[in-house]
């Protein structure tokens, strides 16, 4: 007989038809009465796939007496409540290290398009206001500037190598400094790396320690000539904060792929030409996306074939 999963919300639709094909599976937001759903199968489910914005509750788990294991579509588990597995046996495992690429691709790329105005250049050719106004308003140049890391994990790291290529010298913050982190100057108060640098990129996990770190101190520190780039989790960042200091000019922009209240932006973003918008679209490339749901997969195999997971969450 083939075990039983959940399914919390919709995923390539490759990796939905190979756990089709492999496993029982019941799919939770397209069900009209979720809590029938959940009673439905609460004696045969013993796993449950998720993506890493949606997670999974404490209030679903408690209704799944059997799962033994959340495989998760992302590398983000702030939204799983992991106080609950590790309480009741229920490994974890997630996909770092296969999206970091793509996210350190996205952090550049935001970087570039809020300081060289890519997204207002773009609007002004198509407007016809070349040949009518002339030269559009002078942008900022990116090389040689000071970067600043929050965060030096593998996302961190791989930006890091994007970074040298434009002759940024590079400092980071982290819980402790990193024995791998080269020639990488480790500061460790954030507000203090804000200070030093003139982009403060946000690479770092949403943890009770993290979340809300980015606040209107930070952002004061980082100043009317810096940039805050964000490719890590909305909720990192106070937005009120942000929004007031984007508004007012206390910092110079932002390039921003997440927010706090997903996938909900505040409104008073859109009107700003000092922010460049993504909707939560760094790993949103099909290689790496393909390779996501792969690890997915993989470590359900694992799981179920009684083998260590290849990418457990501790």
């Amino acid at each position: 007989m083939s075990h039983t999963l959940l399914l919390i919300g919709p995923l390539l639709p490759s990796v939905v038809s190979t756990l089709e094909s492999s496993y029982t599976l019941h799919r939770y937001w397209q069900s009209e009465d979720k809590d029938a759903l959940l009673a439905d199968i609460a004696d045969d489910c013993v796993a449950v796939v998720t993506d890493g914005g949606s997670g999974v509750s404490a209030d679903i788990l408690k209704k799944l007496p059997r799962v033994k294991i959340v495989s998760v579509f992302g590398v983000g588990v702030d939204a799983v409540d992991l106080d609950y597995c590790r309480d009741h046996g229920i490994n974890v495992s997630n996909t770092p290290d296969v999206l970091s690429d793509d996210v350190a691709d996205m952090a550049m790329a935001l970087a570039l398009a809020v300081s060289r105005k890519l997204i207002v250049g773009d609007q002004y050719a198509r407007a016809g206001k070349w040949p009518v106004s002339g030269a559009m308003s002078l942008s900022r140049r990116v090389m040689g500037k000071r970067a600043g890391i929050y965060g030096m994990g593998s996302i961190g790291k791989a930006l890091a190598q994007r970074l040298e290529g434009f002759r940024m010298p590079i400092s980071y913050c982290n819980r402790s400094p990193r024995s791998d982190s080269g020639h990488y100057t480790f500061v460790a108060s954030l507000q203090e790396l804000a200070r030093q640098v003139d982009y403060l990129f946000v690479t770092a996990a949403a943890t009770s320690g993290t979340i809300g770190s980015i606040n209107a101190t930070v952002l004061d520190a980082l100043g009317p000539d810096g940039y805050l780039i964000n490719v890590s989790r909305g909720t990192l960042v106070d937005e009120s904060a942000l929004l007031s200091s984007l508004q007012e000019k206390r910092i110079a922009g932002a390039g921003l792929d997440v927010f706090a209240n997903e996938p909900i932006i505040p409104e008073a973003f859109f009107s700003l030409e000092n922010v460049v918008l993504q909707p939560h679209n760094a790993s949103g490339t099909r290689e790496t996306r393909e390779a996501m749901g792969k690890l997915v997969l993989d470590n359900l195999a694992a799981h179920f074939a009684g083998q260590p997971l290849l990418t457990a969450v501790t």
